[in-house]
């Protein structure tokens, strides 16, 4: 096995169970709801709180990334992933369940910039969109595992939280064992992220647009599709961890296929990954507007799920390679983390307002917003596309 191999293994390792951590506050809305007795925008709200402590702590962790290099970064979040899953699981009311959140989002900002600047510096730039997706299927990867452990097993085998407990001790394990295997780039200049350098690059900003909107359909998606399979739907709790868990295979398949396709064409490295991601994203917007027809027979609507998650749960592959293709090596840390603040900018928001809309009119007024939200970051895209071939955009 050549190095650059073992250590996309290990870091596609490391992001599925740091994903795990963070996903099963996501997948656990249906058994957190009845546990702590929450509404729909409640729950809403309890998403907002793992992204707002995400958010915060991106820029931060990008420069330790940057200047510290990305090992120390990548074993410290994973305890820290512990410690936040752990946390939500025994968190007996609302308020002290918001605080677990908060942190384990925070802790989970070690993610984005240490594992995509370790892309950039040890994978070639040919098979870089294949790397980065198939990094990225650690993502959909963990959050389906956190939707078979959480949700189906731990709650038919013991209490309803054992599967946080779980989680939490698997990640001890495994940032131990990593901290043994992973060998690390150096670092280089500690210093502020440099924001005014990145906001004149048109090209990033666009994609940081679309970003934000593509983001709010993504952690939506993510945090209430359990919840619209057993309310709306109608399934058993287990079918919809399943039905969760279906989407999220199919969210990874997509990164890989995706990053695959633009690795094969002919363009430069930032326009192929743009233009493959646009056609994913349009697909995805399909999806979403599907989800809102009224009367949807079950397999439809569990199928247009899985679909969803190939396109909007499967477009961050290309949407980061394509990022850290548009600056220099040294800023990929605070590149990502500007990126991911993007991302993370949409989710802030849209989660309570689809369960505002789910609670007073229904769960398909839901998803045509989201369409809607989608529909603007596809715009975005259309904007990257173009000012990738304008020699000043970069």
């Amino acid at each position: 096995m050549t190095s650059s191999a073992r250590q996309l293994g290990l870091l596609t390792g490391w992001q599925t169970i740091a994903s795990t951590c963070f996903y099963a506050l996501f997948a656990g809305t249906a058994l957190l709801s009845d546990a702590i007795g929450l509404s729909r925008f409640q729950v809403g709200l309890v998403v907002t709180a793992g992204t707002l402590g995400y958010t915060v702590a991106l820029f931060p962790v990008g420069a330790v990334v940057d200047g510290a290099g990305e090992k120390p970064v990548l074993v410290g979040g994973l305890l820290a992933l512990a410690l936040g899953v752990v946390a939500v699981g025994l968190a007996g009311s609302y308020y002290p369940l918001l605080a677990a959140a908060c942190v384990l989002g925070a802790a989970y900002a070690t993610a984005m910039p240490a594992t995509n600047r370790a892309i950039v510096t040890t994978i070639p730039a040919a098979i870089r969109g294949r790397a980065m997706g198939i990094k990225q299927v650690g993502v959909t990867g963990g959050s389906g595992v956190a939707a078979v452990l959480v949700v189906s097993f731990a709650p038919s085998v013991g209490a309803w939280n054992l599967g946080f407990l779980l989680v939490g001790g698997l990640a001890v394990a495994v940032a131990l064992l990593f901290a043994l295997g992973y060998s690390g780039t150096p670092g280089g200049e500690w210093r502020l992220p440099d924001v005014r350098a990145l906001g004149r690059n048109t090209a990033y900003v666009s994609l940081a647009g679309a970003g934000f909107f593509l983001g709010a359909a993504l952690f939506t998606t993510v945090g209430y599709a359990t919840l619209y399979l057993t309310d709306a739907v109608e399934v058993s709790v287990a079918v919809a961890g399943a039905g969760f868990a279906a989407m999220q295979v199919s969210g990874s398949g997509g990164r890989v296929v995706a990053g695959w396709v633009a690795d094969r064409r002919t363009e430069p490295e930032a326009r192929a990954n743009a233009l493959v991601l646009l056609g994913q994203a349009t697909l995805g917007v399909l999806l979403l507007a599907a989800l809102a027809i009224p009367g949807l027979p079950k397999p439809v609507a569990m199928a247009a799920l899985v679909g969803v998650g190939a396109t909007v749960l499967g477009f961050t592959g290309l949407y980061y390679a394509c990022m850290t293709a548009l600056v220099p090596t040294d800023e990929v840390g605070a590149a990502t983390a500007g990126g991911q603040t993007a991302l993370n900018g949409g989710a802030l928001l849209a989660p309570p307002a689809f369960g505002f809309l789910a609670d007073a009119i229904s769960f398909r007024a839901s998803w045509a917003l989201l369409a809607g939200v989608a529909t603007v970051g596809v715009a975005l895209l259309a904007v990257t596309i173009r000012r990738t071939g304008d020699p000043t955009a970069g």
